[in-house]
């Protein structure tokens, strides 16, 4: 036999003697201990008790405030009396004073320099020798949008220009990268942004054509256009001015004025296309004339148009200026026809009421002042003001209601190339020059005139280019009326932020502006 083998035997097996002793006591059989007794104890008293911080106050410290606010009524009625007649005859003679007339108190922090906050460029356009044309500032405020092209010999049909915008709230702000930059194929010669809805802008190209762009689409922003049509301009369109429709979300109408004598209404149509709604024509034998005034040639000539500015107190009355050195007032309700102008898919009428005395070159700019007189009679036209600039270096101040100007200021020895009223201040309007007058300021650009302080010279003139370098357009800040932007030919925009002087209205202004506008020659 093996010595060593597999063998299975029985387990062993050993009694508990601590489970059977616990079994005897009638306990519980477990390895677990018996159960904690616990007891919980507040830490918080459960009686609570007020105690003042302060003293009672004790009966002779109230007695002492008692005697400390004792008057002696009698010598303070004897003194009232003796004072009583010199205190009313200085208090009458103040209140005759005019001392502080036109003083107002502000309590906001005063600005008292006029600043050059930006200086805006795309050195692409600039490396072209491109202008600045026009700018716009957004509904918000806060964006500022030029466009580039020529107003100067070029070819202008041939030459690619731009469309720059800046968001000036945006943090790391770029001056010379632009927020959003469109290409366009033709020169791009006006701009304008919606008044409400911010993130659209039309232009006018130097082909004839209107287009808006959406600020928004960074890949297409090309929303509408009128395309190359028998409807559309045959010259440069040098002006588009939006307005609002009262129904919500709806753009509204798009107006255009070209120098082939047409002003246009367009309207939003599918498939991204502008429609012609209506027009207007000027024609030379149709514009009214004056025995005041020279008279216009008597042909059925088109009379070009430069500008345009609409009333803000009657919608169915807007200025315009024309190449013949006239503004016009007209109208939208004209019902006489534009004579023989074919081609229409509308029909085109003649919407000249008022022909104003003429400057001494073409009219490049209108501008309706946002302001007119307080008191209203219904049987008396309101007495809109408005001001026009052209050529002649001269900005004009006109009463809608007569042919010769209020005033007639000579700012530049050459061209003026725009005019805008203050939207803020009553008598404060700016004007863009392409080269200052040597008795204000030799190389100022850019004028501010003040009527509250002078009607024959400009309150400020500042420097916006080198010499040569005239500015073609400038837009005061409807919503943060601290800030003009004025562009120039040398291709930059510069964001100009003004003094308190020029941005908050005086107490008297307002009858200021009524007389000016009273002064109606008979």
């Amino acid at each position: 036999a093996a010595m060593f083998g597999d063998r299975t035997v029985p387990g062993a097996h050993l009694e508990s003697l601590w489970r059977g002793a616990r079994g005897a006591l009638g306990e519980p059989k477990s390895c677990q201990t018996g159960k904690i007794s616990t007891a919980e104890a507040a830490v918080q008293a459960y009686t609570t008790q007020d105690a003042g911080v302060q003293t009672d106050q004790s009966g002779n410290a109230g007695r002492d405030f008692q005697q400390e606010a004792q008057v002696d009524y009698a010598n303070l009625l004897s003194f009232l009396q003796r004072v009583e007649d010199a205190v009313v005859k200085e208090l009458n003679k103040n209140w005759k004073s005019r001392a502080f007339d036109g003083f107002e108190v502000n309590w906001t922090d005063q600005n008292e320099t006029v600043l050059c906050l930006h200086t805006l460029s795309y050195p692409a356009a600039q490396e072209q020798n491109l202008q600045v044309t026009s700018v716009s500032w957004n509904a918000t405020g806060s964006v500022v949008a030029c466009s580039y092209g020529r107003l100067d010999d070029g070819d202008w049909n041939t030459e690619k220009s731009y469309v720059c915008t800046w968001n000036l709230d945006r943090r790391g702000l770029n001056p010379q990268r632009p927020d959003l930059v469109v290409d366009v194929p033709s020169s791009v010669m006006c701009l304008a942004f919606h008044p409400s809805q911010p993130s659209l802008v039309a232009g006018g190209l130097f082909s004839g054509e209107v287009v808006v762009w959406d600020t928004s689409r960074r890949e297409d922003p090309v929303i509408w256009r009128t395309g190359m049509t028998d409807d559309t301009h045959t010259d440069p369109v040098y002006q588009v001015t939006w307005v609002p429709d009262t129904k919500p979300r709806n753009p509204g109408q798009l107006w255009s004025v070209s120098t082939d004598g047409k002003i246009l209404v367009w309207r939003e149509e599918r498939g991204g296309r502008l429609a012609l709604a209506a027009g207007f024509a000027m024609v030379a034998r149709q514009i009214p004339r004056s025995t005041q005034l020279k008279k216009f040639a008597q042909s059925e000539a088109a009379v070009g148009v430069t500008s345009l500015s609409f009333s803000p107190f009657d919608p169915r009355v807007f200025v315009v200026g024309v190449e013949g050195g006239y503004s016009l007032r007209c109208s939208t309700a004209a019902e006489v026809l534009a004579l023989h102008r074919p081609g229409s898919s509308v029909p085109l009428r003649a919407p000249a009421e008022l022909a104003f005395s003429p400057h001494g070159g073409p009219v490049y700019s209108v501008s309706c002042s946002p302001f007119h007189r307080q008191l209203f009679l219904a049987s008396f036209p309101p007495r809109n003001l408005f001001l026009s600039c052209g050529t002649d270096g001269q900005v004009h101040l006109h009463s809608m209601l007569q042919a010769e100007p209020l005033v007639s200021l000579q700012l530049s020895k050459k061209y003026l190339f725009c005019v805008r009223w203050s939207p803020v201040r009553p008598l404060l309007f700016a004007a863009a020059s392409g080269e200052g007058d040597e008795r204000f300021c030799p190389a100022g650009d850019v004028h501010l005139v003040d009527l509250e302080k002078s009607s024959q010279k400009p309150a400020l003139s500042l420097t916006q280019a080198a010499a040569e370098r005239p500015v073609y357009c400038l837009e005061f800040n409807s919503r943060q009326s601290r800030l003009l932007a004025a562009g120039d030919a040398a291709g930059t925009v510069r964001v100009w932020q003004l003094s308190s002087d020029f941005t908050e209205q005086g107490p008297r202004e307002m009858n200021r502006l009524e007389q000016l506008a009273s002064e109606i020659m008979d």
